[in-house]
């Protein structure tokens, strides 16, 4: 069996080639009542990454989804990996899920088991009994690492979560991802496979397969590809182009993006920039050598995005091939903020050795001076809670149902909502008890009503990672960084996002009545919601506790 999969995962490109001759000869398929849905992940995207939020990063491919569709501008994420694609795939605040953290680790308490719970119903499970074909390419990262093995328990395995399909990686590398399974099976990995590539190869595949076996049954796509994450690596003729173009330092380039921001209205012309990190020195004080050596890092980084920007561009015109694009609606976002990590063991990096970077042992990663660009014009990382943290924007595109064009719409809104969404569209029903377990009513709201325009409507946003806590309701945040010992609690920040989004002016002292109500309010979630007692160990003492 392993050795037939393995030799199914070299021969995928075969497939494409061989389903993509006979697409152009294929009649309209007839259209659904029902649309498809994709909903398309980036792994530690900043928030403004793309190209045409002013970054120096080619992403033609999401830009013209937003350019014929929808940008929210004030979506969130939980911060982390896995938290936000358990909130995805289930509506729920993460904890709810047993994925308060990680899947590395069992922390103990039942908000953090690291492995998706009974108590939770994903997407997959809900249109599967609606009928829908449901795919997945690409990184679970649902399943307690303990159980990515081909004996182990595949309880919480895709397959077992609702997925007719899936191939993908936990991750690690690019070239030698851990965990590479098809199915219910590990499978090698091919020599010359890079993950970003052969993720967008087997989801061409699969919409080909489907399209050409069953074009009547409406689909469910979940593509959750593993770039941009760390380390720094990608294809040299990818690399090449960019070499240079981020010589004028991430000062400038922050600036630069901001103004670009402004210029789309996706930032308020009120907020500030948020202050350069204290740990990163400004750009002018560095060598030439330097420079050039962090440029190459950044070089590296934008080819990873580009090359999942070039294969959303396959996918999308796989749709057109089949005239399924009008039918389809296509969601993209991040799971979180850009990413301040260092990879491990990490050696300086010389300058005559600068194109090879992507293929060093021990690799790199882009570090918190990038990050910082990646999350203009906002203040800190992935993990933390701060806008850097937690925000994302969403794309939505779908020709048969939104009438906007490239709107920017100001909504609030949290990546818990995306099941209710999907619910809606797709006329689906949530449940109260699915395969004999009580299931937890569903945390997000439906977005529907604000495809062409923005919603008034109010609620309380909650976060919570690493002892790192905030809530949103209306223009008001209420945040603090988790403290260095136990009970990790630390002082109350309070900004209103309104006026100052970047989080640059806290308000606690001169407001301490709304501190007072907005912290009520954040503990009466946590009380009720798994997120208790708080657990801010750093990740070595948690993995190897």
């Amino acid at each position: 069996m392993k050795q037939a999969l393995f030799i199914y995962a070299i021969l995928l490109k075969l497939l494409l080639v061989s389903s993509a001759g006979n697409a152009q000869n294929k009649p309209a398929i007839k259209q659904k009542s029902k649309p498809n849905i994709i909903i398309i992940m980036a792994d530690d995207m900043g928030f403004s990454d793309l190209g045409f939020m002013g970054s120096h990063i080619n992403t033609p491919s999401i830009d013209k989804l937003a350019a014929k569709g929808i940008v929210y501008s004030q979506f969130y994420n939980t911060g982390r990996c896995c938290p936000s694609r358990a909130s995805l795939m289930t509506g729920l605040y993460a904890h709810q899920t047993g994925m308060g953290w990680m899947t590395a680790a069992n922390l103990g308490p039942e908000g953090y088991t690291g492995d998706l719970n009974k108590n939770c119903v994903t997407i997959a499970e809900l249109l599967k009994l609606n009928n829908y074909a449901t795919y997945m390419t690409g990184k679970w990262h649902l399943t307690s690492d303990s159980l990515m093995e081909e004996t182990a328990s595949k309880h919480s395995w895709p397959l077992q979560r609702g997925f007719d399909k899936h191939f993908g990686a936990v991750g690690g590398s690019y070239y030698r991802p851990d965990g590479l399974a098809y199915g219910n099976h590990i499978i090698d990995t091919p020599d010359d496979m890079y993950i970003t590539n052969a993720v967008t190869d087997s989801t061409v595949s699969f919409m080909q397969q489907h399209f050409e076996t069953q074009p009547s049954t409406p689909f469910f796509f979940y593509v959750a590809y593993y770039a941009p994450h760390r380390p720094l690596q990608a294809l040299q003729k990818d690399i090449d182009p960019y070499y240079g173009k981020f010589m004028m330092g991430w000062d400038a380039l922050r600036k630069e993006k901001l103004e670009t921001l402004y210029k789309k209205g996706i930032a308020n012309s009120a907020w500030k920039l948020s202050a350069r990190d204290g740990r990163i020195p400004a750009w002018d004080q560095l060598s030439e050598e330097d420079k050039k050596i962090w440029d190459a890092r950044m070089a590296i980084y934008a080819a990873q995005l580009s090359t999942m920007d070039r294969g959303i561009g396959e996918i999308t015109a796989t749709l057109k091939k089949y005239h399924q694009l009008d039918n389809t609606i296509i969601f993209f976002l991040s799971d979180n903020g850009g990413n301040k990590e260092m990879e491990a063991n990490e050696q300086p990096i010389k300058i005559e050795n600068i194109k090879t970077i992507q293929n060093e042992n021990p690799a790199h990663s882009y570090h918190m001076e990038w990050a910082s660009v990646s999350n203009t014009p906002f203040k800190m990382y992935k993990s933390q809670v701060y806008e850097g943290g937690i925000a994302s924007p969403l794309i939505v595109q779908w020709p048969n149902g939104i009438a906007g064009k490239g709107l920017v719409l100001k909504q609030v809104s949290h990546i818990i909502d995306l099941m209710p969404t999907i619910l809606q569209l797709s006329g689906t029903s949530y449940p109260k008890v699915f395969r004999d377990s009580s299931i937890d009513p569903i945390e997000g709201m439906s977005l529907v009503n604000s495809f062409n325009k923005s919603s008034d409507k109010q609620r309380a946003l909650f976060f919570e990672h690493e002892a790192n806590r905030a809530v949103i309701k209306g223009h008001w945040k209420l945040v603090a960084d988790k403290a260095p010992n136990p009970p990790f609690i630390s002082n109350w920040e309070l900004y209103n996002l309104g006026t100052d989004r970047s989080e640059t002016n806290n308000l606690a002292a001169q407001y301490p009545q709304k501190v007072k109500e907005l912290s009520a309010l954040w503990y009466q979630w946590a009380k009720t919601h798994l997120v208790l007692p708080l657990d801010g160990r750093g990740w070595f003492e948690r993995v190897t506790k």
